[in-house]
């Protein structure tokens, strides 16, 4: 139940201080995506903030789009094994 429990985090998205309210596992997930991809987690979650506001004005809730990214992130992983 660990994994369920809501975790607060401040965040910089593109210079801005913001809150964002995520399960821990989504915070695990994005943890490795960004080790992945040799970046902190704050440069990660600025990178799709920003790509979001280029291609499409912003996102309502970028909550969900970053529990869609994680979940994505698990899809493409299960399906490469």
């Amino acid at each position: 139940m660990g994994l369920a429990q809501p975790l607060s985090r401040s965040v910089r998205l593109n210079g801005f201080a913001t809150c964002l309210r995520l399960e821990a596992v989504y915070w695990n997930i994005l943890e490795r995506i960004a080790a992945l991809n040799q970046c902190s987690v704050n440069a990660l979650l600025s990178h799709v903030d920003r790509q979001v506001h280029l291609r499409y004005g912003g996102v309502k809730n970028f909550s969900g789009l970053v529990r869609v990214i994680c979940v994505v992130h698990l899809l493409g992983a299960y399906a490469s094994s």
